[in-house]
């Protein structure tokens, strides 16, 4: 930091930023957790644009403010196709899961949870594929939820050359607050809050920079990196799939898609993509920018950038006024703090709802669940704070971990599921373990040189997302469906064709 008034000034504004978060939590606590289905889904009431930006915020998590522009800072234009991919990614799953998804889960035993839809909408007796997707779920979040501790680690190390560690429990415990206290509601309105936040940011950073270097930015970074304005420059026909299937994620992240089965109606969902979508390109535009702009105002004041995934950190320590430079890092924290608080919910959920209930307490009351929720959203996160103890993880290695399990895991049968009324347990079953497996074997370091399959050769999310739509298939075709599993879909589809 540049002197004890910048970093006062920046504290005063994170002060402010708490508050208001655990303000929202005290409000929400207030509004709807008496039972379950309020504590973890908000009771199916929110508003298009409360759950858009939401899904929004919960998506994008610490990688857009640090990931994103730090490979931008090395690669140039050529870091888009992850954006461009996403972008597609997401308006894709807006057209085909996010209508179906908010009619079926409610048709289907008002499902409020993704394995419980499953095993609902399956005649899953066993409870084999409830028990395999939740411990999916809890796995690859833990994982996921590890990459925002070691985001905010990095803010506070960075920001005011605090500890590492004690950067993972500041964020840790601001999250677990809110979220322990109001639940999916107050997760929901702290992520709209922060999504407007993140927003106003991502473009605020970039265009002041642009405009204090005053013209010549491409000229400056195509000095420092020749190929920086090339689009397919240092990339190959494999490294650009490998990129552009980060979209093929969105179809199977539980984070997002519960936010399809809160919207308060499918008659909403136009207007929730079309605010979704628009907040989602701008913001990817404004990270790609920050690390490009970033590139170029570094070189030409000298600016010693040892960890390029800061760079949007340190722009705003350099160019803006103490106040203003807290409230950018209140952006950062906004979008580490909603994907953890999404993340650890969804956790919550599994661990009270499929398997708490399932197999401990069928009879449990709706004050025992919600306590349930509550400890289990502690445990998950201190197993998060546990894995984030090492300051070397990429934030985007991690992400891309996690994103690739969930998104070659539960894509293929989230789509099929809402579309074809032949689908089988035992094909959801093989879908859900095959593109699991794979991805856990794509990301261990069993090459020959040490490295992983995803990064040496292919991202593990299009080997993992296509073997798991192939054994889906395969084996539905090879079993038959049970009646009550068809009955169930087509009750879906009547009451959805009804709402539209």
């Amino acid at each position: 930091m540049q002197g004890a008034g910048v970093e006062t000034g920046a504290i005063i504004s994170l002060a402010i930023y708490f508050a208001a978060m655990l303000a929202i939590g005290v409000y929400a606590w207030r509004q709807s957790t008496a039972d379950v289905s309020g504590y973890l889904l908000g009771g199916r009431r929110l508003s298009p644009s409360v759950a858009a930006l939401s899904a929004g915020a919960a998506d994008m998590s610490g990688w857009l403010i640090m990931g994103l522009p730090g490979a931008a800072y090395l690669a140039g234009l050529s870091a888009s196709w992850i954006a461009i991919g996403l972008f597609a990614g997401a308006l894709a799953n807006y057209l085909i899961v996010a209508p179906r998804l908010r009619v079926h889960t409610e048709e289907t035993g008002d499902a409020i949870t993704i394995p419980a839809y499953f095993s609902q909408r399956l005649d899953d007796r066993s409870h084999a594929l409830r028990i395999v997707s939740a411990l999916v779920i809890i796995v690859f979040f833990t994982l996921y939820t590890s990459s925002g501790m070691v985001a905010g680690g990095k803010l506070f190390e960075t920001a005011f050359g605090a500890d590492y560690t004690l950067g993972l429990w500041i964020t840790a415990g601001a999250v677990l607050i809110y979220t322990l206290i109001g639940g999916f509601l107050a997760v929901s309105l702290t992520d709209f809050v922060q999504g407007i936040i993140m927003f106003v940011a991502l473009v605020m950073v970039p265009l002041v920079a642009f405009l204090a270097l005053d013209g010549g930015v491409a000229a400056t970074v195509t000095s420092v990196n020749p190929t920086a304005m090339d689009l397919f420059a240092g990339t190959t026909a494999l490294g650009i799939v490998s990129s552009l299937a980060w979209g093929l994620g969105y179809f199977g992240q539980p984070h997002i898609i519960t936010r399809f089965m809160a919207v308060r109606s499918v008659k909403d969902v136009p207007t929730m993509r079309n605010i979704g979508m628009s907040w989602m390109g701008i913001s990817l535009i404004g990270a790609l920018a920050t690390g490009f702009v970033g590139l170029a105002y570094a070189n030409r004041n000298g600016m010693p950038v040892n960890d390029p995934e800061t760079i949007f950190i340190l722009l705003g320590q350099i160019l803006f006024h103490p106040l203003i430079t807290g409230f950018l890092y209140a952006a950062l924290l906004a979008a580490i703090m909603s994907t953890i608080s999404s993340q650890l919910l969804v956790s919550s959920s599994s661990l009270t709802e499929d398997f708490y209930r399932v197999f401990l307490r069928r009879e449990a009351s709706q004050r025992e669940l919600v306590t349930v929720g509550r400890a289990s959203v502690l445990a998950v996160s201190l197993a998060a704070i546990a894995l984030a103890y090492s300051p070397d993880n990429t934030i985007l290695g991690l992400v891309g971990d996690a994103w690739a399990g969930f998104g070659a895991a539960f894509g293929p049968l989230v789509i099929l599921s809402l579309t074809w009324r032949r689908l089988t347990l035992a094909g959801a079953l093989a879908g859900v373990v095959v593109g699991a497996g794979t991805v856990i074997l794509c990301i261990l370091p069993l090459m020959p040189d040490g490295r992983s399959f995803s990064e040496a050769v292919l991202y593990a999310m299009v080997p993992g997302f296509f073997l798991s739509f192939a054994s889906t298939i395969l084996i539905s075709l090879a079993t038959r469906p049970s009646p009550a599993a068809v009955e169930r879909f087509d009750e879906g589809e009547a009451a959805l064709a009804a709402a539209r």
